[in-house]
């Protein structure tokens, strides 16, 4: 049986839900980011206790098929950019499409009916996110984080850092190692 979660976005997430499927007794096949499979079905009160449980942790059991459908796609978009070790070189529609096996077009519009803002939007939101990762962690450059998530050139990415941030990404990187001295100073 799956379960889908609302807001499981990070491996801190997964260590809480297989917690709280222990607790509960339940047995689970896979938990990935978005979603459990577990082996056995679950009654009704534990699926309430479950999702007692994981509210307190910021965490929501999902039931509605737009909901669900919403977080697979957020789910694909955040382990794309976030978690693998290489941002796919194919366009992020056909990625998004073929990993959940719908038309991109009919994905589009339920994600801009639910959340407000297109699909393109949130994945330049955790583009973004993950440039200002790599930018604090200074081990690759500008150019190289450009290339690395397949940005047309650097200036697009820093037009694009710039038009989130209110930054640059340069402004950025000096922002957080004087950060970095002052804590230091502590």
């Amino acid at each position: 049986m799956k379960l889908y979660i609302k807001y499981m976005v990070s491996l801190r997430c997964k260590m809480v839900v297989r917690e709280e499927l222990k607790k509960l007794g339940l047995h689970y096949v896979i938990v990935t980011l978005g979603m459990v499979e577990i082996l056995e079905d679950i009654t009704e009160e534990q699926k309430r206790q479950l999702n007692e449980n994981l509210r307190k942790s910021g965490l929501e059991l999902l039931d509605d098929k737009k909901s669900i459908l919403i977080e697979k796609i957020k789910s694909v978009i955040v382990e794309m950019i976030h978690y693998a070790d290489e941002v796919p070189r194919v366009n992020y529609s056909e990625y998004i499409s073929d990993k959940l096996g719908y038309n991109y077009t009919y994905l589009a519009n339920t994600f801009s009916e639910v959340k407000g803002i297109t699909i393109q939007q949130y994945i330049i939101k955790h583009k973004i996110e993950k440039v200002k990762e790599l930018l604090l962690y200074d081990e690759l450059n500008i150019t190289e984080i450009s290339y690395r998530l397949h940005y047309s050139s650097v200036a697009h990415l820093s037009n694009q850092f710039k038009k989130v941030t209110g930054l640059s990404p340069t402004f950025y990187k000096k922002l957080g190692q004087r950060r970095k001295k002052n804590l230091e100073d502590l």
